[in-house]
């Protein structure tokens, strides 16, 4: 089933909203949100190289632009990798391009995908979804944004702590209906 940009868009949007910001999973992210200062970009690259230029001009756009106007982006990528392990052997490649843009230490990138599983953990672990997300993200954050909000948040350990305790509360089942789509979320996409 083919997605426009614009149901991208709204999933993901429904994604930060109730499970990223609604849970408080990223202490860090409803600042920059409320803000506007998180970019959202869709991917239609339809191979790895074309991807590979969005993310060199995502990297581009984030090196010249100032963080007050876009803080973060979410490069999304709805259909080119279906399959979380060859999404996750891409991360070599990427972290290669922020080397080559001289932005190693400046940016970071952090993977989300659906079937999203850390490596050790049980696959029905809800540790998962703290990384799962409606489609494969890749999520370049400032360096410089993290280090602040971290230095203004104190113990970041608590924040994965608690995250899992409330994940594994919630289930996969709460998970599910949490993003689950409204009649009044399908009405403002059309």
């Amino acid at each position: 089933m083919h997605m426009t940009d614009d149901e991208v868009l709204a999933q993901t949007r429904r994604w930060l909203e109730r499970a990223v910001i609604g849970l408080n999973l990223c202490p860090f992210a409803k600042s920059v949100y409320v803000k506007n200062q998180v970019r959202l970009v869709v991917s239609r690259a339809r191979h790895l190289d074309a991807f590979l230029d969005d993310l060199d001009r995502e990297l581009e756009l984030l090196k010249s632009t100032p963080a007050e106007e876009v803080d973060t982006t979410l490069l999304i990528h709805p259909t080119l990798f279906p399959d979380f392990l060859v999404f996750n052997d891409f991360l070599d490649v990427a972290d290669n391009v922020l080397a080559d843009h001289e932005l190693e230490g400046v940016v970071q990138i952090a993977p989300f995908h659906p079937d999203f599983v850390f490596e050790g953990e049980d696959e029905a672990d809800m540790s998962h979804f703290t990384n799962r997300a409606p489609f494969p993200t890749l999520h370049l954050i400032r360096e410089e944004s993290l280090e602040k909000a971290i230095e203004g948040f104190g113990d970041t350990d608590v924040i994965y702590e608690r995250n899992m305790d409330l994940l594994r509360k919630l289930g996969p089942d709460g998970w599910h209906r949490l993003l689950a789509e409204t009649a009044q979320d399908a009405k403002s996409v059309q």
